[in-house]
């Protein structure tokens, strides 16, 4: 399949797939034309990043399950490996949103010493 048909076939863009591609994540051959053909295989392991994106994993991390991107990547028993690298993320989550939160605090309290209710 093309670009484009991945692209709609997982909710993704043109864009977006040739970054993945860029970053070793999924690979495509090239037609005659050049343009880029995608095994419907491809579409499994998109989903599956998408899936670690929106978990609020990173495409570096994404690498750390690369061996299971093109199944179930949640049916099959989780890998020390896989296990650290969403430990991590989730503190660096924890430090943004606790400097977040301060930032916030600091704000809210500046509008109370300006009269305002918060």
């Amino acid at each position: 399949m093309r670009i484009g048909e991945l692209a709609e076939a997982t909710g993704t863009t043109p864009r977006a797939l040739r970054h993945y591609e860029q970053q070793g994540l999924i690979t495509s051959a090239r037609a005659a034309n050049g343009y880029r053909e995608y095994d419907a295989r491809t579409a499994v392991r998109v989903r599956n990043i998408r899936r670690l994106l929106e978990a609020g994993l990173t495409l570096d991390d994404a690498r750390a399950f690369l061996a299971c991107l093109d199944g179930d990547v949640t049916a099959g028993p989780a890998s020390a490996r896989g296990l650290k690298v969403a430990r991590d993320r989730l503190a660096v989550l924890d430090a943004r949103i606790a400097s977040q939160a301060a930032v916030r605090d600091r704000l809210a309290a500046a509008l109370r010493e300006a009269g305002e209710t918060v």
